[in-house]
C-alpha cells in the first residue's frame, strides 16, 4: 500500500513538473509571438508614414451647412399653409 502511495505521489510531481514546464512554454511562445507582432507593427508605421510623406493628402473641402427653410415661428402660421395645401385638420 506504501508502493502505491509513492508511484501516486511520483506520477503528482511529475504532473506538476511537466505541467510547469508547458507553462514555461507557452509563456515563452505567447512573448516572442508579442514581440514579433510589435516589430511588424513599427516596420509597416514606418512604411505608411514613409508613404503618407511622399504622397501628401489634398486639403479637404470645408463642408457647406444645409440650407434650412426660415421658420415662421407660430402655430396659426403652420396650420394656415397646411390649408392651403389641402390638408384639413
Amino acid at each position: 500500500m506504501a508502493d502505491n502511495s509513492n508511484k501516486h505521489q511520483a506520477n503528482a510531481q511529475f504532473a506538476k513538473a511537466q505541467r510547469a514546464q508547458d507553462a514555461k512554454k507557452a509563456t515563452q511562445e505567447y512573448e516572442s509571438s508579442a514581440m514579433a507582432m510589435r516589430a511588424k507593427t513599427e516596420r509597416l508605421r514606418a512604411l505608411r508614414l514613409e508613404r503618407d510623406a511622399a504622397n501628401p493628402q489634398p486639403a479637404a473641402a470645408p463642408k457647406r451647412k444645409a440650407n434650412k427653410k426660415a421658420a415662421s415661428g407660430n402655430l396659426s402660421d403652420w396650420l394656415d399653409g397646411q390649408a392651403k395645401e389641402g390638408r384639413n385638420s
